[in-house]
């Protein structure tokens, strides 16, 4: 038996190595430098697309209520709110403990929270900053209250209502005042308005269609609205909105808030779409990739694929360059065709693309690589990637 017991001491793995990964890059390196495959965001697109709702918005009197579900970084968050957004949005309750810990003190979960888990950690943040939350049924606002209370903590409490989603939310005015009165008697939940997304309509392709679905959204509310007045029911805040509709949005006279989250980066989805003279919004998010591979004349094998960027949206296209297109995602590689040889990148050669979808590439990185020109200029972790109870 000690033979035995010896023999398999002996053939145990070596201790695991203490070698780090560097970073991506650092603070004051050339973009050329940032190892790939990268997230990188583009600081002077970014700041322009921040600067560009933020007005839009406040024109109209209108609270930007920014969705950091699109990014999970808190950094971002905190410019966000340093230039006038009034708080923001997390899908799921783990999502908004990074935030909450970074100082933002204005988080509404746009969704509905189910389970003491969930609702335990809730009435934890509750106790350290203003947090409100989605309910479209009596099970989870009894249990909402009852959680508050034994932490002796509060929450603000909208009323999703469903406007043509087809998702979460009450079906008719009368669900949504039974809802809000239940809110109005339990202790430690505060009635304050409804939510009202409609995410569907914020992809149509034309400006036409999108404003008609928009204005179609804006019935729906104001009905709602008309039955809470004759109820004697306020509701001061209506939640809502995004960033293909924000331009409708704003000026409907119905929404106090905005939801808009993918305006500050952009993707090829939204650069599907027609904007008109509405707005006018740069891509400020790209990965970094690098030419691993030009097998034959026309291809070329990038160092990116499905963990690193989304495909359910459309592949990621090259940046400034028609002649190279991205015909296909593998894990991890992305593979190029070029018009011609001539046009085909070199092995080694550095390319920026744009993801088909901003929110889930975001998921897929530990952090972003903040430029300016040609200088990375700061890496802020993604502290929310992976949060999604």
């Amino acid at each position: 038996m000690e033979e035995v017991q010896h023999a398999v001491r002996e053939t145990d793995p070596p201790q695991a190595s203490t070698i780090a990964i560097p970073p991506a890059a650092r603070p004051g390196d050339p973009l050329a430098a940032v190892d790939t495959p990268s997230l990188i965001l583009d600081l002077d697109a970014f700041e322009d697309n921040l600067r560009t709702m933020q007005v839009l918005a406040e024109r109209h009197g209108v609270a930007l209520r920014p969705h950091a579900k699109a990014h999970k970084c808190p950094e971002i968050a905190i410019r966000q709110v340093a230039l006038g957004a009034s708080g923001i949005c997390c899908q799921k309750v783990s999502e908004a403990v990074p935030f909450v810990a970074a100082g933002v003190r204005d988080i509404l979960i746009s969704n509905e929270v189910i389970g003491v888990p969930k609702l335990a950690l809730l009435a934890r943040l509750a106790r350290q900053a203003h947090m409100s939350v989605c309910v479209d049924n009596v099970r989870a606002v009894e249990a909402l209250s009852s959680m508050m209370v034994e932490y002796e903590a509060s929450v603000r409490v909208l009323v999703e209502i469903d406007v043509g989603q087809k998702r979460c939310g009450v079906q008719t005015p009368d669900e949504a005042i039974s809802l809000a009165r239940l809110v109005q008697k339990l202790p430690n939940i505060t009635f304050v308005g409804l939510q009202a997304y409609h995410g569907g309509v914020q992809h149509k392709r034309s400006l036409d269609q999108r404003q008609k679905a928009a204005e179609k959204t804006v019935r729906a509310i104001r009905g709602y609205l008309d039955a809470f007045a004759r109820a004697g029911i306020e509701c001061p805040i209506v939640s809502g909105g995004g960033t293909g509709t924000a331009a409708f949005d704003v000026a409907s006279q119905v929404y106090t808030e905005i939801q808009a989250g993918s305006y500050a980066f952009m993707d090829t989805d939204y650069a599907g779409i027609d904007w008109g003279n509405a707005l006018s919004f740069r891509h400020s998010l790209f990965l970094l990739g690098t030419v691993m591979s030009t097998p034959t004349p026309d291809r070329a094998v990038v160092d990116l694929g499905l963990k690193s960027t989304s495909a359910e949206s459309g592949a990621p296209q090259v940046a400034d360059r028609h002649d190279l297109r991205c015909v296909a995602v593998h894990d991890e590689h992305c593979i190029l065709l070029a018009d011609n040889r001539r046009s085909r990148p070199e092995v080694g050669m550095q390319l920026r693309l744009i993801p088909g979808h901003c929110d889930p590439t975001f998921n897929l990185h530990d952090c972003i690589v903040a430029v300016r020109g040609q200088h990375v200029e700061a890496l802020w972790p993604i502290s929310a990637r992976g949060l999604s109870r």
